[in-house]
């Protein structure tokens, strides 16, 4: 069995839609780190996105693991024209696309980004080469709110609408399993 321990980085404070933009995280709230740290396995390997957010936050909670390099493959989804913008900004600029990417996610895409089957290929391939490798072991990785619903989504067979409806807080914990083609959340 393979076990997975995404984790999503440390808050950014934006308001507005952060994809491919390399904010920094909030890493202030000690405890919380030491929360993560305390709940994941040290004998794990450890790896993140490249975007600074989450690989700063891999680095703080970071023990004995074994720490992989930061993986491109592993950033949220590209919001291409609306990164950085509001939703009602983009809501009063384009409100049938926002309706549409939001509420039936798969080939909507923002002007210059990336759809979800896209995003969700994109990460599936970059996990399932980290559970290739690692075969067997726990595997903490720290990435963005967009690659959890797109495990949670693939570990529970649902739609990513159904997906989108868990709550995945910054610096939280969601455990995956997987073992004989089967997952377990």
């Amino acid at each position: 069995m393979t076990n997975l321990h995404l984790i999503r980085h440390g808050p950014t404070h934006a308001k507005t839609m952060v994809g491919w933009s390399d904010l920094p995280a909030d890493l202030s709230d000690h405890a919380a780190l030491a929360r993560l740290r305390a709940e994941v396995p040290n004998d794990a390997v450890l790896v993140a996105s490249d975007l600074i957010r989450a690989s700063a936050t891999a680095d703080a909670i970071a023990t004995d693991q074994l720490r992989l390099p930061n993986q491109p493959q592993l950033r949220e989804i590209h919001f291409g024209d609306w990164e950085l913008k509001s939703f009602d900004d983009i809501n009063s600029d384009d409100p049938d696309r926002v309706y549409e990417y939001f509420d039936s996610p798969g080939t909507a895409a923002p002007p210059n980004g990336e759809n979800w089957i896209s995003f969700s290929a994109r990460i599936n391939s970059a996990i399932d080469g980290l559970m290739a490798e690692y075969e067997g072991k726990d595997i903490i990785i720290v990435v963005h709110f967009g690659v959890i619903i797109s495990q949670i989504q693939r570990a529970e067979a649902c739609s990513p609408k159904h997906a989108l409806r868990h709550a995945i807080d910054n610096r939280s914990l969601t455990q995956l399993s997987y073992a004989q083609g089967a997952w377990a959340v």
